[in-house]
């Protein structure tokens, strides 16, 4: 992609942060949450951008109790405060820090988010380590028409970390 269209991106004066995650990616994010040592069958399962429900439709419904929230729909994400055990979702990127920060607020277990690429910074990183929250799945995908690469980026509550970074700049 060249630095022109990368540049519109990234100073454009009005994001669109409604993308909807195809089905079966919405499944694949799901079932990463399933192997974390903290789902269990009565895990409390939020999705915090629902939209058309990509992710909320196919959470587990084996008596699994499923929250939501859409700003389209007049539920806020940023005004929700009930206890939940796994975020599980596809957040707008233009808010990505208030949304981690949020995240982190509502101390879940497990918070799996659909992220680009680029987005998952070592900054990010050590907010969600300083919270005691750690990668422990990270999967690489890629959806047509969506700019760059993505990543599923699994974080969980006191977890182990399969990822090593520095933030010192290599010359």
């Amino acid at each position: 992609m060249s630095s022109k269209i990368s540049h519109s991106i990234k100073h454009r004066k009005k994001p669109n942060d409604v993308f909807i995650t195809p089905k079966e990616l919405s499944k694949k994010a799901i079932e990463l949450c399933k192997t974390s040592n903290h789902f269990n069958e009565n895990s409390i399962w939020f999705d915090p951008f629902r939209n058309s429900g990509s992710y909320y439709n196919q959470y587990p419904q084996n008596g699994v109790k499923h929250e939501w929230c859409e700003i389209l729909d007049g539920k806020d994400f940023f005004e929700f405060n009930e206890k939940i055990d796994i975020i599980c979702s596809n957040p707008a990127y233009s808010m990505l820090d208030k949304i981690f920060k949020k995240c982190i607020e509502l101390n879940p277990k497990v918070i799996n988010l659909l992220i680009g690429v680029g987005n998952l910074t070592a900054r990010r990183i050590e907010m969600m380590e300083k919270a005691n929250y750690y990668i422990t799945k990270l999967h690489m995908c890629k959806v047509y028409k969506w700019y760059g690469m993505s990543f599923i980026v699994q974080f969980e509550k006191d977890g182990k970390n399969i990822i090593t970074y520095d933030r010192k700049v290599w010359k």
